[in-house]
């Protein structure tokens, strides 16, 4: 079986329970809960009993903890994660608007996952994997960047493939070096996750098909459109497929892509058909939108089959 490796930011977030626009007053907070999208990523790929690990960096810290405890018992391989005694773990504090827009107050840079690299140890756990996931949030620092890219050099030279989730924010696109990261990145990718406009991020065309057909010219196996809760489309060079969403009552939406993401690429990887690996990841992006904090709402299998059994009744 494949084994899943991504590299990247582990933070704690912190949420304001009362909408309003960023932290600029005091306001009630609710937290800490795990979170970090390559890790929401990974935690929902173990969950779902796929081998899988996380490359990355927390404080020595109960911040550090609760991340770790939530991904050791979710079946994630956490050898990678490095604690340092002396740094703090990364946190985000979020406060949701009245529109249900997000106002976000990062310390990623600057904390234990903001000097990430490959040591010879790190190096030895990306040799035991097949597929390296990127997010896009991820290329935040030098290091950082290094390190996901000297992994998809060891694992497409391996033989094996690279997915790509753009998942960029404001905060994140100011990043130094942050567009030619991405398109390195684009280049070695087989199978590309944009949710909506992201589709446009890196091509010259201006409606929907024509952009899937200049991304698959480019060398991309698959692109897989997130619609949230609209649902998704796959496109590859010989097929085009579109399911609607799972009607829920959204909670909290933070982590739903990349609970789809994870579930997704678990499936495309392991042979599932387009159709089965699109319906499964719907049903696991609604299912996380059901639950309060951003790696609450991670399955197991059984679950999203009977959350399809009974959305089908």
């Amino acid at each position: 079986m494949h084994k899943i490796l991504t590299i990247g930011e582990i933070l704690v977030e912190i949420i304001a329970t009362e909408k309003g626009d960023g932290f600029r007053k005091a306001t009630p907070l609710i937290g800490p809960f795990p979170s970090g999208a390559p890790a929401i990523f990974i935690d929902q790929a173990g969950k779902l009993g796929q081998p899988c690990a996380i490359i990355s960096r927390v404080g020595g810290d109960d911040f550090g903890t609760v991340n770790l405890e939530r991904l050791k018992r979710d079946g994630v391989d956490i050898s990678g994660i490095e604690v340092d005694p002396l740094a703090t773990t990364g946190s985000a504090f979020v406060r949701y608007r009245p529109d249900g827009s997000r106002a976000f107050v990062f310390n990623i840079r600057d904390s234990a996952c903001g000097k990430i690299t490959l040591d010879e140890r790190m190096t030895r756990l990306v040799g035991e994997c097949s597929h390296v996931h990127v997010m896009g949030s991820s290329l935040y620092a030098p290091s950082v960047v290094e390190s996901i890219l000297a992994a998809i050099g060891i694992v497409k030279a391996g033989g094996g493939t690279v997915s790509f989730d753009p998942n960029l924010r404001p905060e994140i696109l100011k990043s130094p070096g942050m567009r030619e990261a991405l398109l390195t990145v684009l280049a070695e990718t087989d199978l590309f996750l944009p949710s909506g406009d992201e589709l446009f991020l890196f091509t010259e065309a201006k409606t929907e098909s024509q952009a899937v057909a200049e991304l698959l010219a480019s060398g991309i196996k698959a692109v897989v459109v997130k619609r949230g809760a609209a649902g998704a489309s796959y496109f590859d060079a010989g097929a085009a497929l579109s399911l609607p969403g799972f009607p829920v009552e959204e909670i909290d939406p933070t982590g739903a892509g990349d609970c789809f993401g994870a579930t997704f690429v678990s499936f495309w990887l392991n042979g599932a058909s387009p159709r089965e690996a699109l319906e499964f990841a719907a049903a696991s992006g609604a299912r996380a939108v059901m639950h309060f904090g951003p790696m609450e709402g991670a399955s197991t299998r059984a679950e999203l089959e009977r959350f399809i059994s009974e959305q089908q009744a």
